[in-house]
């Protein structure tokens, strides 16, 4: 019953091997990092630009009513 889930293949002495042979940055070295990376970025940009955003429509305010 536990055989498949405790007999598994090591996979870190080759993950190990390519992460200390590539010269990218850290973050960059494993695979899909750039994906996950990018999408970060993403993610963090949005969420920049509706912040600008809503401060700059604090700032501005409602326009005045008679």
């Amino acid at each position: 019953m536990w055989g498949p889930l405790v007999n598994r293949v090591n996979h870190v002495p080759e993950r190990q091997r390519l992460v200390q042979a590539s010269t990218d940055p850290i973050y960059y070295r494993l695979p899909r990092s750039r994906l996950y990376v990018r999408t970060y970025y993403a993610g963090f940009a949005v969420a920049m630009a509706y912040s600008v955003y809503g401060a700059y429509s604090l700032i501005r305010g409602k326009p005045a009513t008679e």
